[in-house]
């Protein structure tokens, strides 16, 4: 299936892109012969990645962009299109997200999630689509949601909110740009361990263990398989895919539903004492 060149002449636009999962999807992408350009926060995490990347033999570009800033994301595209010439696919794949009591969130915490999951992705899919639209070149457009995006979750609120929103703007743009010649997905990826996300959404380093426990496949997600899915559906190979979306967690949601909503016994002491982590991991990332 994975053909040499399968994306040659295809240049792909990841937001955070930089490290986890984006950059998983970037270096296999890169493999099959896409050009990247990449976007993200942080300049230090996106320099080191388009560096590997370009040491592996690839071509990769980067811009530092806050995707809940419009002004701020048209730019990034720019920069892409000057560097490459044009951008023919787009991965959001931005996100913010934590476990966290809804009551003891403040409406800033709810608004930053919002703003970089539902924003940014529409901001990033809006600059874009007009822009083939106008120029009447197709495109290929692959969003990241959740596997809790269509059963909502407790604990997860504001992310749960946000990427049901971006299921339903995927779905809409389908039907909505298809006789522009642009398509849109989404990938529902389960539990797929990275750094500093990882460690947000899992209380304690027994809870990992109990939630292995509780999966089908006694294990969590590679990132090569997710990179793979993400390669197949933004290939010319799934261009009759238009609107729907894939999950991709070994059948996790299948035996305990989707998202975090079992912490409901959780006791406060615990919530207190990942509550005190997140705050204090979220300090180091300043």
């Amino acid at each position: 299936m994975f053909e040499r060149d399968l994306l040659k002449d295809h240049v792909v636009l990841i937001t955070g892109g930089g490290t986890g999962l984006g950059l998983a999807m970037a270096t296999r992408l890169s493999s099959l012969g896409a050009d990247l350009f990449l976007v993200g926060r942080r300049q230090e995490p996106l320099e080191k990645a388009a560096a590997g990347l370009i040491a592996a033999g690839g071509r990769c570009g980067f811009a530092t962009c806050d995707v809940r800033d419009y002004a701020a994301v048209d730019a990034a595209i720019a920069a892409a299109e000057a560097q490459f010439g044009r951008v023919t696919t787009l991965i959001n794949n931005a996100a913010g997200n934590f476990i966290a009591r809804t009551e003891t969130l403040s409406p800033n915490a709810f608004t930053a999630v919002v703003g970089i999951v539902l924003n940014g992705t529409f901001h990033c899919t809006l600059a874009l689509g007009k822009r083939w639209i106008a120029a009447r070149q197709s495109g290929t457009i692959l969003n990241i949601v959740a596997t809790y995006t269509e059963t909502g979750s407790g604990f997860v609120v504001p992310s749960a909110c946000a990427k049901s929103g971006v299921l339903a703007m995927t779905r809409s743009l389908a039907v909505e740009w298809a006789r522009h010649h642009i398509r849109l997905n989404a990938v529902a990826p389960g539990p797929f361990p990275t750094e500093g996300a990882w460690s947000r959404l899992l209380p304690s380093a027994e809870y990992e263990e109990q939630l292995k426990r509780m999966h089908p496949m006694k294990r969590f997600g590679r990132h090569e398989e997710l990179a793979n899915l993400v390669a197949f559906l933004v290939s010319p190979q799934a261009d009759y895919i238009n609107g729907e979306c894939v999950a991709i967690d070994g059948g996790v949601r299948l035996r305990s539903g989707s998202g975090f909503s079992h912490l409901v016994d959780l006791p406060d002491s615990a919530w207190d004492a990942m509550e005190a982590a997140r705050k204090a991991a979220a300090a180091r990332e300043r």
